[in-house]
């Protein structure tokens, strides 16, 4: 599905939403870093994070310390009205 389809995060798997919530608490962190964080496996963050970034509400950047790995973040306008969506 993509953003024209109409999907938000409230139509997300939980453990998007949990990676949502793991990234709005604890900031802008590596695929390695969420997993720890969330303890989910591996596989199923990098599921959350791409049914994420299809919503639009997180986007992926280079890791300057590891260019290897990406950092991911909560993009600013949408994580606001995706926290809105989540509480209510």
């Amino acid at each position: 599905m993509t953003e024209s389809d109409g999907e938000d995060i409230t139509d997300l798997p939980p453990s998007a939403k949990l990676v949502f919530k793991v990234l709005e608490y604890k900031g802008p962190l590596t695929q390695k870093g969420i997993v720890e964080e969330s303890m989910l496996s591996a596989r199923t963050v990098r599921y959350a994070l791409e049914r994420l970034e299809e919503v639009g509400v997180v986007e992926e950047d280079v890791y300057f310390a590891d260019a290897r790995q990406n950092l991911y973040e909560l993009t600013i306008e949408d994580a606001d009205m995706s926290e809105q969506a989540l509480s209510g």
